[in-house]
């Protein structure tokens, strides 16, 4: 309050013509003036702010195919067919998936596993050591980790039955892009060298000759590459009268598994 507010009001309450009771009720309108001014004078209580939803996190689709560059997340694939698949794991996209990959990796598993399915311009897949697209480790399956990636050519991603939550072992590569399975099969890695190899990969559900990962091993263990060895040809059979079968009883057929497929 300025002097001059102060020296009006003192003038005004010490007026003559003014009776008591006027003095008190103007002594009441002055002084809800000065805690009028007193309030417009304070700072205006904040407000409070709606809480801020962050965005999404974005994927990078990007893979790095220098395979130097933290060799612990590339996955290689010795062939039977002689050549090698070098595999760019992204734990960023499915970090459970990947560990998965690379603990039965150090284990051995894949040593020796056939492609038991591969489709010509759609992907080969391995991973269970049966053979038949029905079995995996012996760990538990795994939670889905789906994410919107695509599935284009070389992409690597987890095979499962009808179940999402039913990824163990096996996975398949893919060989042209297929989107429809984009949010719906957990895509963990992608082909960054040998491509070419992945094509030659023996066709057929199981194939005739199938082809055989003969090892798998992670690039920072820095295992040798398997000497090739080339299949011995095969031997014409020779023909001979041969005596007929006994008749045999016709076997049940065991029930079905639930096969693990894109």
């Amino acid at each position: 309050m300025t002097a001059s507010w102060r020296y009006l009001a003192a003038k005004l309450c010490n007026m003559r013509e003014l009776t008591f009771m006027n003095r008190r009720t103007f002594a009441a309108l002055i002084s809800g003036l000065f805690a009028a001014l007193s309030l417009s004078a304070a700072p205006a209580l904040a407000k409070a702010k709606a809480p801020v939803t962050p965005p999404p996190v974005q994927m990078n689709s990007v893979v790095d195919v220098d395979p130097s560059h933290d060799p612990d997340n590339v996955l290689v694939l010795d062939l039977s067919n002689g050549g090698r698949v070098l595999i760019r794991l992204m734990p960023e996209w499915a970090p459970v998936h990947v560990e998965r990959i690379k603990t039965l990796t150090k284990q051995g598993f894949y040593n020796g596993v056939i492609f038991h399915r591969v489709i010509e311009g759609f992907m080969a897949q391995t991973g269970d050591p049966t053979g038949t697209g029905t079995s995996g480790s012996t760990l538990p399956d795994l939670k889905a980790e789906f994410n919107k990636l695509p599935h284009v050519r070389g992409t690597v991603s987890m095979a499962r039955t009808d179940q999402p939550d039913t990824a163990n072992s096996q996975f398949f590569i893919v060989f042209y892009p297929r989107f429809a399975l984009d949010n719906r099969y957990t895509n963990f890695g992608r082909v960054i060298s040998g491509m070419d190899v992945a094509d030659t990969i023996e066709r057929g559900e199981p194939p005739a000759s199938p082809t055989k990962v003969v090892q798998a091993s992670l690039l920072s263990e820095g295992k040798p590459k398997p000497a090739y060895v080339a299949p011995a040809p095969v031997a014409p059979a020779i023909l001979a009268p041969q005596p007929a079968p006994a008749p045999i009883a016709a076997p049940v057929a065991p029930k079905p598994k639930a096969k693990r497929k894109p």
